[in-house]
């Protein structure tokens, strides 16, 4: 089963995209922890912000999608967005935790974080469409 939610890139709609995918986790029974749940609601915020904020500019006249897909082992996020912007996700690199906390530089872990939650994390551009495809197995109960 699909669940669709679409935003314009407005910081104001990250709290509807988090309570839209919290609310399907809840009415799917993903089985899933409160805690896990909380983790795949912060790792798809952490996505969609990035995008919002630094793709497009938090411009009202665009917007992206996230797609909640109910497959049987896993669940399936996808947050797509039409851009220019490529993504390469196999160019990322893990910032050194230690040159964060002693130059005391904010931000630059959210994408750590995504992929410490999830399972799989995958960034597929074609037709000017970024899709981040987020997944996170169901029969698995502790985090990687």
């Amino acid at each position: 089963m699909l669940h669709l939610y679409k935003a314009s890139c407005t910081r104001d709609n990250l709290k509807l995209i988090r309570q839209f995918v919290q609310a399907v986790l809840h009415d799917f029974k993903f089985q899933f922890s409160e805690i896990e749940i909380n983790q795949l609601i912060l790792a798809v915020d952490e996505v969609c912000s990035n995008l919002i904020i630094y793709s497009h500019q938090c411009n009202p006249a665009e917007s992206i999608e996230v797609r909640i897909h109910d497959l049987n082992e896993k669940v399936l996020f996808e947050i797509i967005d039409r851009s220019t912007d490529q993504f390469n996700i196999k160019d990322y690199q893990e910032p050194d935790l230690q040159n964060i906390i002693s130059e005391r530089r904010k931000g630059g872990l959210g994408l750590m974080l995504v992929n410490r939650i999830m399972d799989s994390v995958e960034v597929i551009y074609s037709n000017k469409e970024n899709t981040w495809q987020l997944s996170k197995n169901k029969s698995k109960k502790s985090n990687k």
